[in-house]
C-alpha cells in the first residue's frame, strides 16, 4: 500500500472507533494483530486482538458515549504510520477523559498488524482504574 493509503487506513480505523463501530474497526486489524499500551498501570502491556476487543467491551461499559479519537498529525514511512491523537470521553463516574497519544501503527496487507500506544498513563489510570 502507498503511504497515503496507510494513513487513510488509520484515519478510517479511528473514525469507526470514535463512532462506536468496533466491529468494523476490529475488522480492519489482522487476525494476529497486537495492541501494546505503555506504562505499568492495569491497562498496560501487549494484548492480542481478542484481548483488545475484550478490553474495549469493558471500557465501553464505563464510557457509554464511546471514546472520540481525533488525529492531529501523521507521519508515514514504509509500513508504519505515526499519528498524534487527542481523545475525549465522559466516564460513568463523572470524570472527563481527555488524553494525548502517540500511536505507532504497523500496516500489513492492507490491515493494521500492530499498534504501540503512548499516552498519559497517570490520567488514564485516574479515570479508568481508580
Amino acid at each position: 500500500m502507498s503511504l497515503e493509503a496507510n494513513k487513510q487506513l488509520v484515519r478510517d480505523f479511528m473514525k469507526h472507533f470514535s463512532e462506536g463501530d468496533l466491529t468494523t474497526a476490529l475488522g480492519m486489524m489482522t487476525d494476529d494483530a497486537t495492541w501494546w499500551v505503555a506504562g505499568s498501570f492495569p491497562l498496560s502491556g501487549t494484548k492480542t486482538k481478542a484481548q483488545f476487543a475484550e478490553l474495549l467491551g469493558q471500557i465501553g461499559a464505563m464510557v457509554p458515549g464511546g471514546i472520540r479519537l481525533t488525529p492531529k498529525a501523521f507521519t508515514a514511512e514504509g509500513d508504519r504510520v505515526a499519528v498524534e491523537t487527542e481523545s475525549y470521553a465522559r466516564h460513568t463516574n463523572g470524570k472527563v477523559y481527555q488524553n494525548q497519544y502517540h500511536f505507532l501503527i504497523e500496516v500489513r496487507g492492507g490491515k493494521i498488524g500492530a499498534v504501540r500506544e503512548y499516552l498519559d498513563t497517570m490520567h488514564a489510570n485516574d479515570v479508568f482504574c481508580s
